[in-house]
């Protein structure tokens, strides 16, 4: 058995070729530990991680606080099915409430009376949505062009990239795409046939591109008038990754009717939420379900980072090290803009990046070629983004010697 692991680990890309699908091509590294922002690959080799698993460590690898919380929920329930109540998935629902926020007494009310049903995924956080804009009783649906769902095939009609798509039409049907942020396009598109407007307050896969300022509110409007559920995405912007608890925060009294987040909840662990407000609250007994959801363990870890991010005032660090990034990539000659917020940046170059960050000792992404993608722990430290700021300018240094 030693021998076969120890096999397993030299070859570990032949292994990987012949024992999993070919859907993510063969990956450069093979990780195999982590600790805060710095992960070791299989040869030794540590890179600081400012990419998070594409947003999900909100509090980096290994945390203390999450690793004692699944250690103890493991040790006294696993797992319960969807036929029973356990205390975390009550505690974490009735949280997630409580960081929708007050903006007023209507909005306060709203709060109270918001529901949730959890999953285990951003795109199935998403096909709940899904459901609930079909038991309106509607069929037409607005999403964003460009925008990104999810993969399932649900939220796959959902996502306007049609490259995306094309290898399994037919999808489901009634979906129309708007230019994302263009609020007069969406207007003529709206009718009182609509059941549901969906957009990410930030685009993410798409180069991290920001609802722009006002439009959010204007969504808001335009639902109201034609009695459309609103439902926005925080599946990557939500957990305090823009600075507040939900990228639509960022603008002033607007509350969605429908909510879904994933990917940063969990802290690693996989867990979906969808939260609906009383308007949005149409699917009844029976009507969907999920095995997983719900989880002792995944809500455990849910708690233990809302616990963390409150504790360690976590949303006034993103603020801090978004700003610290800025200023130190700002005045780089590669560097176009960054825009974003929090710690959800775009890094937008002159020109394509083509050198590979890991030769840096770097996690990233490019979500477009030009465009570089920065979303590290919550908690990353001023010291940890000085050193991500001067590898990201020797690389973009390096790579725009190339290009001359």
């Amino acid at each position: 058995m030693t021998q076969n692991l120890e096999n397993a680990t030299n070859d570990w890309q032949g292994h990987w070729n012949a024992a999993l699908f070919e859907t993510y091509g063969t990956p450069p590294r093979e990780l195999v530990s982590g600790r805060g922002t710095i992960v070791t690959d299989a040869e030794g080799n540590e890179y600081l991680d400012l990419l998070s698993g594409i947003a999900v460590n909100a509090l980096g690898h290994a945390h203390p606080a999450i690793v004692d919380a699944v250690t103890n929920q493991i040790a006294t329930l696993s797992h319960t099915s969807n036929l029973f109540a356990h205390p975390q998935v009550i505690k974490l629902a009735e949280r997630l409430k409580g960081l929708l926020g007050v903006q007023s007494g209507e909005a306060a009310e709203a709060m109270a009376g918001a529901r949730v049903f959890f999953s285990n995924s951003g795109a199935e956080a998403n096909e709940a949505a899904f459901k609930i804009a079909r038991a309106t009783g509607k069929t037409k649906i607005l999403a964003a062009e460009r925008g990104f769902h999810g993969r399932t095939m649900g939220a796959l009609a959902l996502t306007g990239q049609p490259d995306k798509q094309e290898a399994f039409k037919p999808l489901p049907g009634g979906v129309e795409y708007y230019p994302y942020g263009d609020i007069k396009a969406l207007r003529e598109m709206a009718d009182d046939d609509t059941a549901a407007i969906f957009l990410e307050s930030i685009q993410g896969e798409t180069g991290v591109i920001p609802a722009p300022d006002g439009f959010l509110a204007a969504v808001r409007e335009l639902c109201d008038a034609h009695d459309i559920l609103m439902v926005v995405d925080e599946v990557q912007a939500g957990m305090g990754r823009t600075g507040q608890w939900f990228g639509f925060q960022h603008e002033a009294g607007v509350l969605p009717d429908v909510i879904t987040m994933a990917k940063g909840l969990g802290g690693g662990l996989p867990i979906g939420a969808t939260l609906a407000l009383p308007k949005a609250q149409l699917l009844a007994k029976g009507m969907h379900g999920t095995t997983f959801g719900g989880n002792p363990v995944v809500c455990a870890a849910a708690n233990a980072v809302i616990d963390t991010i409150e504790a360690e005032d976590l949303l006034a660090n993103v603020a801090t090290q978004s700003q610290a990034i800025r200023d130190g990539l700002a005045d780089h000659p590669s560097v176009q803009t960054i825009r974003g917020r929090g710690l959800m940046l775009g890094i937008v170059l002159d020109a394509p990046l083509n050198l590979d960050p890991l030769d840096y000792g770097l996690i990233i992404n490019k979500p477009q070629p030009d465009v570089i993608r920065l979303v590290p722990p919550l908690n990353i430290s001023a010291d940890e983004v000085q050193r991500g700021v001067t590898k990201i300018r020797q690389m973009l240094d390096d790579n725009r010697a190339q290009n001359q």
